[in-house]
Formats: C-alpha cells, structure tokens, sequence
C-alpha cells in the first residue's frame, strides 16, 4: 500500500514538474505547421501519463509542435490491446508509425525522439 502511494505520488510530482518547466514550441508558418499536422495524423504515442519515458518523450512532441495522437495503455484496454498486439509487448512509450498501408511500432524514448527530430525538426 506505501510502495503504491509512493509511486502515485512521484508519478504526480514527474507530471507537475514537467508543466512547470515544460519547453517552448518550435514556431513554424501557419502553411508549415498544417503540413506538419497533415504527415503526424498517422502517427500515434502509446504512453503511460506518469512514466519518466512518456513525458521525456512528450516533452519533445511539444518542443517539435507536433499534434500527434496521445494513446493511454494504462488505463484504455482497448489501446494496451491494440499495443500488445500491433507492438508485440506492453512497453511504452510506443510510437506507431502508418505508412504505405503498414504499421510501424518504435520503442524507446530516445529512437522517437530522433526519428521525430529528424523528420520535423526542420519542417
């Protein structure tokens, strides 16, 4: 019961720290940024919201300005299913990548974040 309080309770202190310091948005033409909406619509980030990896990797979808779907495995089975069986583990953060008809799913926080990088960091 204290090991589970306690890691509810860092869970929320790793939340609220992360929106008291939370980074500034890349700022892009209003033409720029809705091409950049249009190629995120078929990405989507299968996240727990306390896990230390999700916000790591939330916090560069905010700095990148990216809209990209935020899927909770946590607490919507229907998303940790759809995990387990497109990813193949209940691992997160996941991202799921559509392209060509194909699924995609990249784990760790810092291939995401370089592969988001590298695609939309100068979009």
């Amino acid at each position: 019961m204290f090991i589970k309080a306690l890691r509810v309770g860092l869970g929320q202190l790793i939340i609220f720290l992360d929106f008291i310091t939370r980074p500034r948005k890349l700022r892009r033409t209003a033409e720029a940024q809705a091409r950049v909406a249009e190629e995120t619509a078929s990405l989507a980030l299968y996240q727990f919201n306390a896990c230390p990896f999700c916000v790591k990797t939330r916090r560069a979808l905010h700095r990148l300005n990216l809209p990209i779907t935020l899927r909770d495995a946590k607490n919507d089975e229907g998303h940790r299913a759809a995990l387990l069986a497109g990813g193949g583990k209940i691992k997160v953060p996941c991202l799921r990548i559509e392209e060509n008809g194909e699924s995609r799913w990249m784990y760790e926080s810092n291939d995401i974040i370089r592969y988001l990088e590298s695609r939309f960091a100068k979009a």
